[in-house]
């Protein structure tokens, strides 16, 4: 097990598998404009092989069957952020397969996850999020407080066998970290720091506490969880699904770190930097135009990426690079969207999608600008779909106000996420996305091969992923 009191000193090494001959992310990190920190700098990638993956962990009703019992019955997932529910009373609905479960702020201000059914009937007691005094049956009227203890037993005379000072209602166990809120089934679980393992001391450099929700949308996918969740943790898809993208991502180039015995694992996508696969045939001022151009994918005023001014957009200098003149741009954005400095940030934190993905569903990008996460799960029993969701974090507003954030946007039927203005040219690219999983779904039960090749390098955090999936199955 890992000793989180002392952050462990990682060295880059030089797996057997392959990498890309494009210039790595390390090398664009050597011309940073600003010193990197060392959480930036490994480069580890344990090599796990080649074996083709089993397609019934995507299909069988079986398998799903088994993930809840020994999956998501068993590990820490993300719930909620923890101002979504600030004040007492405050509450959303989580919902995994079979399981219902209340996420409550208390009068203590304690967050407490109730399981959300009546101990008379059985009777969901809540069925929308939203804030109450008490937790009350519409049923027969049982009554609840909203830390979970009894308040009310209707006709109690007729039930000598509660004992209303010890009939509280079964709760799960909760915990918190950089403002969001996580909960666990198994009251033998091991804690969520042991959970996360070395990933918390990678994250000394970056508070979420503060962070704002600008936007929090979702939908249903018609594909497996696990089919949605894997498109997200590799980043050379763009060269078919994303072309827009190539001439300012480095999807062939991107870093992906795999430890073997953990629960995590992370990528970094350069940004401001052509595709190798295009990038002795574009200038730096193509890629800092292309950039502007398909990039802006938030609103100006939210934090995350720029808008060519009245004389279009900038030019880069001959003794510069696009990725330094966005780096640059970006510092002064900030600076003036959130009234603080911004100058220490360096260009990969800036620019690079650096992403680290915690088993089984929480995807979350570090960094000082609007950052997106992730989080996948199962559509009740259902193998074939899923619901997909994303958060966008914002810093705080100039002003230090700390807005509640704005309820959830799902989509609705004939919908697409290019339907949701506030998030801009992100809206398409999650449809290319989006747009191959339920044929990926389809295709599986046709598939007619020993399993899904992975490969060695690229789709090694998939491999990882699985990997994590299979002791968790295997436990007794």
């Amino acid at each position: 097990m890992t000793d989180l009191s002392v952050s462990p000193q990682r060295e880059s090494t030089e797996p057997d598998c392959p990498r890309s001959p494009g210039t790595s992310v390390q090398e664009y990190l050597d011309h940073d404009a600003r010193p990197v920190p060392a959480v930036l700098r490994y480069d580890v990638n344990e090599d796990l092989g080649t074996e083709p993956l089993d397609v019934e962990r995507f299909i069988s009703r079986e398998w799903h069957d088994r993930e809840v019992q020994k999956v998501w019955r068993k590990v820490w997932q993300m719930v909620c952020r923890a101002d979504e529910i600030p004040e007492p009373g405050d509450h959303i609905n989580y919902d995994i397969a079979d399981d219902k479960l209340i996420i409550m702020r208390t009068n203590t201000g304690e967050i407490k996850a109730l399981y959300n059914a009546c101990l008379h009937r059985g009777r969901a007691l809540r069925t929308e999020d939203g804030r109450v005094s008490e937790l009350r049956c519409p049923f027969h009227g049982f009554s609840w407080n909203i830390d979970g203890t009894s308040k009310f037993v209707p006709c109690a005379w007729d039930f000598p066998q509660i004992d209303p000072e010890n009939f509280p209602l079964p709760e799960a166990k909760v915990a918190e970290w950089n403002g969001f809120v996580f909960i666990n089934m198994d009251p033998d679980s091991e804690s969520l720091e042991r959970f996360f393992g070395s990933m918390l001391n990678d994250w000394d450099r970056w508070d979420y506490t503060d962070r704002i929700v600008y936007s929090h949308f979702g939908g249903v996918i018609d594909a497996n969880w696990k089919i949605t969740g894997e498109a997200f943790i590799e980043g050379w898809h763009s060269l078919a699904t994303h072309p827009q993208m190539m001439e300012w991502l480095g999807d062939e180039n991107t870093q992906y770190d795999v430890f073997k015995g953990e629960n995590w694992s992370r990528q970094i996508v350069p940004q401001g930097v052509p595709s190798p696969t295009i990038a002795n045939h574009i200038s730096e001022q193509e890629v800092l135009d292309s950039y502007y151009e398909t990039r802006a994918f938030y609103s100006a005023g939210e934090g995350r990426d720029l808008s060519a001014g009245a004389e279009g957009t900038p030019i880069v200098p001959a003794d510069s690079t696009a990725r330094h003149e966005l780096a640059d741009q970006m510092r002064t954005s900030l600076a003036k969207q959130f009234g603080t400095d911004q100058d220490h940030w360096t260009d990969s934190e800036l620019l690079d999608g650096i992403q680290y993905f915690v088993f089984p569903n929480f995807y979350v990008f570090a960094g000082p600008r609007t950052n997106a996460v992730y989080r996948f799960r199962p559509l009740g029993n259902d193998p074939d779909k899923c619901i997909a969701e994303v958060y966008l974090l914002a810093q705080q507003p100039a002003d230090g106000s700390h807005p509640k954030p704005p309820k959830t946007r799902w989509l609705q039927p004939g919908e697409t996420f290019s339907d949701i203005s506030e998030i801009g040219l992100l809206g398409p690219v999650f449809d290319q996305d989006y747009a191959n999983l339920p044929h990926i779904q389809k295709g599986l039960k046709s598939l007619r091969a020993p399993g899904i090749q992975l490969s060695r390098y690229q789709e090694n955090r998939i491999r990882h992923y699985h990997g994590i999936l299979d002791e968790w199955m295997d436990r007794d």
